[in-house]
């Protein structure tokens, strides 16, 4: 079985209605037909520290959330955007997890290894790119495997305007293929990953 985690770093808690866990769910949708293990988890529902550990203790829940990371074969960033920029929420969750970088699994690799990473992206303005790259990299700089066109995005016009669900985004073509494309490559890699590990070869943290 395959796991599959998408951290929503929406800014809004899980009591209101959140565009990216809308455009999330579209990709969601195309592993109902085969064994793959999805769960959404809202961050601003924690009380994530801020840090680089870890564990930042004093009620610091985000170990919570890195036990699902670690249990995960799939990790998708969920982020919308602010003035062109990911979330404040997306930057710390990549801050953890780069506090936990560190760490090896049992082949001595870092623990991220033989794990995919993707990012959805919802706004009404420019941006999406420059969050994906961002965010990307990050994940591919502490070792997550990133298979290609694992990014799908929605924004609208520029400007002030309707959000993904009042706009209707989950019609919008391009937005769609994106995300079947995403959903598929992510699965496969996955999959491949599973099959044949990275070998631990030159890779081993000394």
């Amino acid at each position: 079985m395959i796991n599959a985690l998408f951290l929503n770093c929406s800014l809004k808690s899980s009591d209101q209605l959140s565009n990216t866990e809308a455009l999330i769910n579209e990709v969601i949708a195309y592993y109902q037909d085969f064994d793959i293990e999805s769960e959404i988890v809202r961050v601003v529902d924690y009380n994530v520290a801020y840090g680089v550990t870890t564990d930042e203790g004093d009620g610091d829940e985000w170990p919570v959330i890195f036990e699902k990371v670690q249990a995960a074969d799939i990790v998708v960033i969920g982020t919308p955007l602010w003035l062109g920029e990911k979330s404040s929420i997306a930057t710390q969750v990549v801050e953890r997890l780069y506090g936990g970088s560190g760490l090896t699994n049992d082949q001595g690799q870092y623990i991220y290894y033989n794990k995919v990473g993707g990012v959805i992206v919802t706004g009404n303005e420019d941006g999406a790119k420059h969050a994906s790259a961002s965010i990307l990299y990050g994940l591919s700089h502490i070792g997550f495997t990133i298979p290609p066109n694992v990014d799908t995005y929605w924004v609208g016009e520029a400007g002030p305007g309707p959000s993904f669900i009042e706009a209707d985004g989950k019609n919008n073509a391009f937005t769609q293929g994106h995300a079947k494309v995403m959903a598929y490559n992510l699965m496969h890699f996955a999959k491949l990953l599973q099959a044949h590990p990275i070998p631990a070869e030159g890779n081993v943290v000394e």
